[in-house]
């Protein structure tokens, strides 16, 4: 199998971002931004990733900051139980009404004031996400990972997961190599694809 027709596979069985499974449809624009900082967040912790984005799914209806931190710590706390996300609501909850009100303090509930603070450097950009409660270098990693697909200074973004699993399928470990096998749009699904794959032995398998 070519390296092309092995990253197709990839994107056929694959391809599907985790905002889009967390129903999440990727824009630049404030709510959908902030759906994926928090299913960041909760992608974040050691928990499954299925479970995470079933609890995205529930937070849906704190769509923004300002909901988000009006809603009271307990209505958090049973979303996010009704997904199973157990082993940490109540922290999680406590979180995500911290990093609401810290968005909203700092850039009026808007993320693309933070990419515009952040003046097209990618790294910068990162570090300001980090200032958010429980939202570390993985789920900054995270959120530069699926967000490429809108904010083009991002690409190519392949986290230490994503270059796993490009390794683990004979794959270029080189991200601007990743990039150049599929168009531009395509490099946040090829990402999402190569974390399933360190996810999915079964996925992996079936690739190579």
């Amino acid at each position: 199998m070519s390296v092309r027709t092995k990253v197709q596979t990839l994107l056929d069985e694959a391809g599907t971002s985790f905002a889009a499974e967390a129903g999440i449809t990727l824009a630049n624009k404030p709510s959908p931004l902030y759906r994926l900082t928090v299913l960041s967040v909760l992608l974040s912790t050691r928990i499954k990733a299925g479970i995470a984005v079933d609890a995205a799914r529930e937070l849906a209806q704190w769509n923004t900051p300002q909901k988000m931190f009006d809603a009271t710590w307990q209505q958090r706390v049973d979303a996010l139980g009704r997904a199973h996300y157990r082993r940490y609501d109540e922290s999680t909850s406590t979180a995500l009404g911290e990093g609401a009100e810290l968005l909203l303090d700092r850039y009026h509930g808007d993320l693309r004031k933070l990419r515009a603070k952040s003046d097209g450097d990618p790294e910068e950009l990162r570090k300001l996400l980090m200032d958010m409660p429980r939202l570390g270098p993985v789920g900054a990693d995270i959120f530069c990972r699926e967000a490429q697909l809108v904010w083009p200074e991002l690409r190519p973004y392949f986290d230490g997961k994503a270059l796993s699993g490009a390794k683990k399928l004979g794959l270029p470990t080189d991200p601007d190599k990743l990039a150049d096998l599929v168009e531009g749009h395509d490099i946040a699904r090829l990402a999402a694809a190569l974390v399933r794959s360190t996810l999915d032995r079964n996925l992996a398998s079936a690739v190579r």
